[in-house]
């Protein structure tokens, strides 16, 4: 059984370092569209009436016709959502409120980001950047209390197994 939790701590932990490195990859994407791509102000989600089917056909236009690294931001986006998913999944099996905590924060400034990236894409406000940027960040700080905590309860268990 301990073997087992050993096992789910390991990935968990191989898991928050490589969504870290994602969403660092995935940042300088979005500095890249940011300072070198322009959204034009008329595409096919531009501006819509219902933020949820806007926001859709946003992403799939940029996904379809964005240039090269706005593809790349986008689809490393949806990535990082799925992965964040699967952490937020195995942390729950550890049974440890703390890192269970701190995934699903992970997982909800991920989302916050997403969102605020379709809203830039919908209406194209600076400010939504500013804020997909901070979600951003703040979730890699979460995944970082996370590997820290499961390397501690590692070597808690480790210990005292011994």
């Amino acid at each position: 059984m301990r073997s087992s939790a050993n096992a789910i701590q390991r990935s968990l932990r191989r898991m928050t370092l490589g969504a870290i490195l994602a969403l660092l990859v995935q940042s300088g994407f979005g500095v890249a569209v940011n300072l070198f791509e322009t959204i034009p102000k008329h595409h096919s989600g531009a501006n819509p009436s219902n933020y949820l089917s806007g926001s859709y056909r946003s992403v799939a236009w940029a996904m379809g016709h964005g240039a090269g690294s706005l593809v790349v931001h986008t689809v490393l986006g949806l990535i990082l959502i799925l992965m964040s998913i699967s952490i937020v999944v195995r942390a729950l099996s550890l049974k440890s409120t703390w890192i269970a905590a701190w995934s699903i924060l992970g997982l909800l400034l991920i989302l916050g980001a997403g969102i605020n990236g379709a809203i830039f894409l919908d209406y194209n406000k600076d400010v939504s950047s500013l804020v997909m940027a901070l979600l951003a960040f703040g979730s890699i700080a979460c995944y970082a209390i996370m590997t820290y905590l499961l390397a501690s309860f590692e070597w808690r268990h480790h210990y005292e197994t011994s």
